[in-house]
């Protein structure tokens, strides 16, 4: 009954971090064994505990603020933010980059250690928003200064949004291997 119900979670395609998705679990007497591959534990343990940076530029920082509130609570992912690169896994990019703003875009993601995800949020952190025809200070995307795993549309993107682009990050992370090499720019 558990694997009929778990097929049709998969076949729906709605993610899940139940570890006995990722692993194959069978009961020994009174004790229970649990035997994966190492990819799908390494996958599943990241994935459970992403740590975005706290780093918003524009009115779009409002917005990925407003995910960690109670109606919304990344905290059910296992995301708690930090304000530091050094400890955090995800750089969510909150708004209009300017040719000003873009060093120091580049250099926080050189600090944040491997495997590190990038989640472009709003059209202006995509494709420069509604900025880059006028100005000449704007950036025609971020993806220009550091690659970008997943794109969130909006202007300002609501929050139910941002989590349905964590869920794609999750999906993403769920299909790596430590095996072949992340190509991070």
């Amino acid at each position: 009954m558990q694997e009929q119900n778990r097929q049709s979670a998969v076949s729906s395609g709605q993610a899940s971090n139940n570890v006995e998705d990722f692993a194959y679990k069978e009961s020994f007497g009174n004790s229970g064994l649990i035997i994966t591959q190492l990819d799908n534990l390494l996958n599943w343990s990241r994935l459970s505990s992403l740590f975005p940076m706290t780093f918003g530029i524009a009115c779009c920082a409002i917005e990925f603020m407003s995910t960690g509130t109670t109606p919304f609570d990344m905290d059910r992912f296992g995301m708690a933010p930090f304000a530091s690169p050094r400890q955090a896994d995800v750089m969510i990019v909150a708004g209009t980059v300017t040719f000003k703003m873009a060093d120091r875009i580049k250099r926080l993601y050189e600090q944040m250690a491997d495997p590190k995800y990038v989640i472009s949020m709003g059209s202006c952190s995509n494709c420069g928003g509604p900025y880059w025809q006028h100005g000449y200070h704007v950036v025609k995307g971020v993806d220009k200064i550091i690659p970008v795993d997943v794109y969130v549309p909006g202007c300002p993107p609501r929050p139910e949004a941002l989590i349905g682009g964590i869920m794609k990050l999750h999906d993403k992370i769920r299909g790596e291997s430590i095996m072949t090499s992340r190509n991070n720019g």
